[in-house]
């Protein structure tokens, strides 16, 4: 089973050890306890899930949900009212639909907006990366990613390393940092992550001209910065620094 094989099996593994007992996940279990990098993955997957449950633990439902949830049933059973003695949006159904829109308008504002920050755009990078994220398009070929992120008037990578090419990508996403548009392009190798954070370079806190990568050690995670004469870039990895380095 490679590593790819066994993130799709764990991506649907239930936090706090639910599914422990699964036949279907004992081999990827097993990949994860033998390969430090799949299992590093798999331990932020999880602390991920967990931050998700418990947000949605702490969301208080409307009152009256489950009853309204409840008369909306027994009234599919029942004889459609006259329309005049109710309004539309008075129904049973209806009034169900809404609180649980309400719940999911909830739970996407936390997710949309989870407080990721920092100093700089190396600092914000290393954080976003540590405090785990979806990529919003998925796909194996650079030139369909730049495309979409292009589509989204997110800042463009000019030049990457040659070693970049020989990477399998794995998606890409957009995000904010000072009000400023960041494009997001992730790759793979060997079961460590690489991901490059693309910002246009004026304006930013910190900036300067670095043609050379300057690398950063941040306890787990290891990073590279550097410029061009249109844009800053961060590269954030799981890999060891000195892998980090042969890829640049």
């Amino acid at each position: 089973m490679s590593n790819d094989e066994a993130k799709f099996l764990l991506n649907a593994y239930r936090p706090g050890g639910h599914d422990a007992g699964d036949p279907a996940m004992a081999p990827a279990l097993a990949q994860a306890r033998s390969d430090p990098a799949l299992r590093a993955w798999f331990e932020r997957e999880q602390a991920h899930g967990a931050a998700v449950a418990a947000k949605l633990r702490a969301i208080a439902p409307p009152a009256g949900l489950r009853d309204a949830i409840l008369a909306g049933a027994r009234a599919s059973r029942l004889p459609v009212e006259p329309r005049s003695r109710r309004a539309r949006w008075q129904h049973p159904v209806w009034l169900a639909a809404a609180a649980a829109i309400v719940i999911l308008l909830s739970f996407g504002a936390w997710w949309g907006f989870a407080p990721v920050g920092g100093a700089s755009l190396e600092e914000f990078a290393v954080n976003f990366v540590d405090h785990g994220f979806r990529l919003q398009k998925r796909g194996a070929d650079v030139a369909a990613l730049k495309t979409w992120l292009a589509e989204r008037q997110g800042p463009l990578p000019e030049k990457l390393p040659l070693e970049f090419a020989r990477l399998h990508a794995l998606g890409c996403r957009t995000l904010k940092f000072q009000g400023r548009d960041v494009s997001l392009v992730c790759f793979e190798r060997d079961g460590r992550e690489f991901h490059v954070f693309v910002a246009r370079r004026e304006g930013l806190s910190g900036d300067a001209m670095e043609s050379a990568p300057r690398f950063l050690d941040r306890g787990k995670l290891v990073a590279a910065t550097w410029t061009d004469a249109k844009n800053r870039y961060v590269v954030v990895s799981d890999a060891e620094m000195d892998t980090l380095k042969r890829v640049l």
